[in-house]
């Protein structure tokens, strides 16, 4: 099989994760802003899908360079061997976008490079005619940065944070790519208590039981590239999601919970952990922040409470954030990750973060507020 020059698009503040991700699935990998360069073929790029937590996307790099006029946009665009990746009945529509650069007209620059693109499979072709594109979509992306052009073609589809469990949602919902990302930045351990006080639709939690049995998190959903039959040989997928299956832990027992004050979010919630085949894998319950405890030790918290943009009375916002400082100062085996985008977390909460972390959920930036623990090792537990 061919191997591509392959991109895995991230959120901005969590491109390292994504790195981190690759290379442990054995990719070596240059980390950029915005993404994540490795090397794959289409089984690799299937894989990549099904198993990447906090990436947006798996790319195939169909050509890169420099153009500052359409006509070496167009030139340079023709010039590539388009028949490689897309067969004479392929739809493929063009989206574009551009930042700093002379080529800024972005209905001009689609054009012109789809224009470029239908000459050259024209001519590999040997069609006179217009293009079908009655077969199957191979969405490509015309990207210009400082006069540099990325022409790439999306082999997801849908963005992955859609894995496909999520059968209701409450307002303001966080992205499953960016719960994701909490579990792993909290270097949970899956024989530890993990706990969201505030889990709305559950996502974090269903994350993080996903996570705790080694789940693919692609594995219910499906990919647009597993429709390309002239790149992906028939039974390929297949064999990449029987391997994936193989390697799910559904032994390991996981001691997580879910709370949240609403009753209606814990019924969603618990729709969706059904919908991801975790029922009996999360404890999700009506409780209020303040009405919570534990005897536990060693347990990791991971929220997404509400801040000002999601909720108008910034009050019992602020009285919510006094009463998670209370709880969980005495904690002190605990490890705490909050995620707010009010600047004034750390006065209400009553303590400094250990470290904080800049991360965006969609256009929002957001601050994940750490505060680290110190285990109990007399009460660690043996790895089941």
């Amino acid at each position: 099989m061919q191997t591509y020059q392959l991109i895995a698009t991230a959120a901005a503040g969590i491109e390292a994760l994504v790195g981190k991700e690759l290379r442990d699935l054995g990719y070596e990998v240059k980390i950029e802003n915005g993404r994540v360069r490795f090397q794959g073929t289409m089984k690799d790029v299937i894989r990549t899908n099904l198993w990447l937590r906090t990436a947006d996307r798996v790319k195939i790099v169909a050509g890169e360079f420099d153009a500052r006029s359409f006509e070496e946009l167009f030139d340079r665009t023709e010039n590539i061997a388009w028949e490689d990746l897309l067969p004479i009945d392929a739809k493929f529509p063009v989206e574009g976008k551009s930042h700093n650069s002379q080529l800024h007209n972005v209905p001009s620059i689609q054009a012109i490079t789809k224009k470029a693109i239908v000459q050259h499979l024209s001519d590999a072709y040997h069609r006179r005619t217009r293009l079908a594109e009655t077969g199957a979509t191979y969405p490509l992306e015309v990207a210009i940065n400082k006069d540099h052009v990325l022409l790439t073609l999306d082999t997801s589809g849908e963005g992955l944070f859609k894995r496909g469990y999520r059968k209701n949602k409450g307002g303001a919902p966080l992205k499953e790519n960016i719960a994701a990302a909490l579990v792993m930045l909290a270097h949970w351990f899956p024989d530890n208590p993990f706990v969201d006080p505030v889990c709305g639709s559950g996502t974090i939690p269903i994350e993080a039981a996903l996570y705790g049995h080694n789940i693919a998190p692609g594995i219910n959903r499906s990919f647009i590239s597993e429709q390309w039959v002239n790149l992906v040989p028939d039974g390929l997928s297949d064999e990449v999601r029987d391997e994936a299956d193989s390697l799910a832990n559904y032994d390991i027992e996981l001691d997580i919970h879910g709370y949240d004050i609403d009753q209606n979010m814990i019924d969603i919630a618990q729709e969706n952990s059904r919908a991801a085949g975790l029922t009996h894998d999360i404890t999700f319950k009506q409780l209020a922040v303040k009405d919570w405890q534990t005897s536990e030790v060693n347990g990791v918290i991971v929220a997404n409470p509400p801040y000002g943009e999601r909720l108008s009375d910034k009050e019992s916002v602020h009285k919510l954030y006094r009463q998670m400082g209370e709880l969980y100062r005495p904690l002190t085996t605990w490890s705490k990750y909050i995620l707010t985008a009010d600047m004034e977390f750390e006065k209400y909460y009553g303590a400094p973060a250990t470290k904080r972390r800049k991360l965006y959920n969609g256009a929002l930036r957001t601050d994940l507020y750490q505060y680290w623990g110190k285990k109990d090792r007399s009460k660690i537990k043996a790895l089941k």
